[in-house]
């Protein structure tokens, strides 16, 4: 049998999509350390292709940022439903609630280009919400199936409570005095989460509103 192999246009295509894949790898990598302002080919370098790569494949650094923050939620929404194939409905349901805020926490640089004002990221919330609510809708079901979280949790409520629980978290800070380690923004949010994450084990009706 005569062996085949893949016409150009296939193979254009492929490293077209390898080189996608590399740049916002690159780009995620790079934002993390020098923010979402990062020279261009400080991104294009470290994903080892040229700059008029990056300009082919995102014309715009918008798009490039959509890019990354899109790759980002599609990730993690993914792992939901890896974590409730592979652990009990309340450890999926704890896991996966710890992976959204660590998301939220080291994605600060790329949720400050929400509010730019720039029209590119106007779609983004709607995107944000289209992939996680469900996600979290199925953990919370399963795990109120199985007795392991109340029933009453609305799935929104809860990724903004934590939203806005990672998002006023810091980083390790001095107290300027003795040079001692102030309090961790980080630990304190983790700690903040495991309190959240017991009251949805909590199983009795909420307190009447004020």
């Amino acid at each position: 049998m005569q062996e085949t192999t893949p016409t150009p246009k296939k193979a254009t295509r492929a490293d077209a999509l390898r080189n996608e894949d590399a740049l916002l790898e690159a780009a995620k990598a790079v934002f993390a350390i020098s923010g979402v302002d990062a020279p261009v080919r400080e991104i294009a370098a470290h994903a080892g292709v040229g700059v008029g790569t990056l300009y082919r494949r995102f014309p715009k650094r918008s798009d490039l940022v959509v890019g990354v923050f899109k790759r980002e939620v599609d990730a993690c929404a993914a792992d939901a439903a890896t974590l409730a194939k592979s652990h009990p409905p309340g450890e999926a349901l704890a896991r996966w609630l710890k992976r959204y805020c660590q998301f939220i926490v080291t994605k600060k640089g790329l949720a400050s280009s929400l509010h730019s004002g720039d029209p590119a990221f106007n779609a983004l919330p709607a995107y944000f919400r289209s992939n996680f609510e469900p996600a979290l809708t199925d953990l919370l079901n399963a795990a109120a199936n199985a007795g392991e979280a109340r029933a009453d949790i609305d799935a929104y409520d809860l990724l903004r409570a934590i939203g806005n629980l990672a998002s006023a978290g810091g980083t390790t800070q001095k107290d300027g005095k003795d040079g001692t380690d102030g309090k961790d923004g980080m630990e304190h949010t983790y700690r903040m989460l495991d309190l959240m994450i017991d009251g949805l084990r909590f199983g009795k009706p909420p307190y009447p509103r004020p």
